[in-house]
Formats: structure tokens, sequence, C-alpha cells
């Protein structure tokens, strides 16, 4: 096989003899050569995806990340706010607790209880026995230990508040059940507890109670803090109220001209129950006192005369 080659630049040509053995070797070179190329595109190509994809997920994991760094950053503006709050949370507790102790101690002053009965600035005597399996070794963060400390404190005062308000309550409560005191704002005695002569029959005759004589429409207040188990009229007494004060005792107030109270209602130390007239068996405006112990009339005048507590 002969191949011609044709030159431009002389306008010669040449000629190639070829064997056919050499034209096998030839077409064999040049397969190999166009699979060569072939190979190396394609691991190119390949070279090329993988570096994009290696390229995307790089990116996807920046983002990823992007948003994590940005979740962090809102985690730490919200701890940094709760811490502030908590702050000022603790200082509100401080000063409520600061409040409570000069509380306290305003209460007890005023009491007249003794000042080591409730000692503000201590925590009151308390114990018990250990619980098994507590949490003994748990030690909690600084500030939460600040935080417990607060509440702690304030639990104590609040401990003692109410354990003072008891107090306070038991003895306000004996103080208005406390027999003692004038029926009346003005007014004076016109009749002694005992034997005495009848102003309607002039025979001796025996007195339950004491009276006082005053201005007629005057107020008749209770002497002491009670329940009404009698308001009306009742034979000799005239327009009657009677009181109980629990402990046996019993309180009348009798021939008032108006009844200011019902049966039922509970009644406090000094206030007006009835207003002072003359009926039922009566010589004029006066208030006829009464005073009963389990059931029967004793001398109101020693309880007139009692102090106060």
């Amino acid at each position: 096989m002969n191949i011609i080659f044709v030159s431009h630049q002389h306008g010669k040509a040449r000629s190639l003899a070829l064997s056919q053995r050499r034209l096998w070797l030839c077409l064999l070179l040049l397969l190999l050569l166009v699979s060569g190329v072939f190979v190396l595109g394609h691991q190119i190509a390949g070279n090329n995806d993988s570096v994009q994809e290696r390229q995307t997920f790089v990116r996807a994991w920046q983002q990823e990340l992007g948003h994590k760094r940005q979740e962090i950053e809102e985690m730490q503006r919200r701890s940094q706010e709760q811490l502030k709050a908590l702050t000022i949370r603790v200082a509100e507790l401080h000063a409520k607790l600061i409040r409570l102790d000069a509380l306290g101690e305003h209460l007890v002053s005023a009491a007249d209880i003794e000042a080591d009965e409730f000692d503000f600035s201590s925590a009151p005597a308390v114990g018990g026995a250990i619980v098994s399996g507590s949490d003994k070794d748990y030690k909690a963060p600084d500030f939460m230990l600040s935080i417990e400390a607060l509440a702690f404190g304030i639990a104590q005062r609040e401990q003692k508040l109410e354990m003072l308000n008891r107090v306070l309550g038991n003895k306000a409560f004996e103080n208005d059940r406390y027999l003692s005191g004038r029926p009346i704002k003005k007014g004076w005695l016109s009749s002694y507890f005992g034997r005495r002569n009848d102003p309607f029959t002039g025979k001796p005759a025996w007195h339950e109670g004491i009276d006082f004589a005053g201005k007629e429409g005057s107020e008749i207040m209770a002497v002491a803090a009670g329940v009404v188990t009698w308001s009306g009229d009742r034979y000799g007494y005239g327009n009657l109220v009677e009181v109980s004060h629990g402990g046996s005792y019993v309180t009348r107030y009798a021939h008032a001209k108006k009844l200011l109270v019902k049966v039922g209602d509970v009644v406090a130390k000094g206030q007006v129950v009835a207003l002072m007239g003359s009926s039922g068996r009566s010589t004029g405006p006066h208030v006829h006192f009464e005073v009963l112990r389990n059931g029967k009339p004793v001398d109101p005048l020693r309880y007139v005369r009692r102090k106060r507590k």
C-alpha cells in the first residue's frame, strides 16, 4: 500500500510504501491512542465530579455550623437575660427578707413578748433524723446556693410570723373575751348587787345585778366579745340582750329602749348592743347589768373594776 504526501510549499509529491504488517501496526497504535485519550478524559471528568461533591459537602457543613453558631449565640443571650433577671430577683428577695425581719420585730414589740422568744435573727429550733439515701454529697452552684439560702431564710421568717400570729391571735381573742369595764360610756352606778329594798314594794329583795342610770337613748355596750343568745322582751327585764362569752360566762343588759343586735350575732368587746331605756320593771332610764358564771349570778362590780389586759 502506497501513501502519497503532497507539499503545498514546493508542489512536490512524496510516496510512502506500507506493507500490510505495518498498516496493521499503525491501526493498532491509533486505536491505543484513542483509547488512552478516552480513559484520560473519563478520569478527568470523574475527578471533577468528585471535587464538586466534596465542595457541596463542605458548603453544607459550613451552613450547618453557621446555624449552630447562631443557636449558641441565642442561648448565650438568653442565659445572660435569665441571669440578669435572677440577680434582680435575688435582690428583691433579700429586700423582702429585711422587711420581714423589721415587721417581725415590730410585732414582737407591739405584742409585749419577750424578744428571746421570737428572735428573728436566728433560725428556729427544729430537728429530724437523716433520711437514708438523701443527696448529702450533692453540691449546688454558688448562685443556686445563694437563692436557696434566701428561700430558707424566708421560710424561717414565715414560720416565726405564723407562730407569732397565732400567739397574737390567741392573746387578742383572750383579751376580747376578758370581762372588764362598764357597759355604758356615760352614767352612774345607781344600785349594787345583793340584798336591797325593792323599789316597788319597799321590802327586802335580792338584786342579781347592778344598775347604771343615765340618759334615755344612751349607748349600752358589751363588756366582752361573745355570741348573742337572747335579744327581745323578757319578763321583768323588759328589752333584754344576753351574750355568751364562752368559758361559762354570760352577761345580760336589761330595760333597753331599743335592741341593736339579734340572736346569733357575734359581738365585739365595746360594741353597742342596745340603747338605754326604762322597759320592763323599771323606775327610770337605766341598764340592769348581770354577770353569770356557770349559770349563777355573781357580783358584776368586780368585773367592772377590772383593768383591761
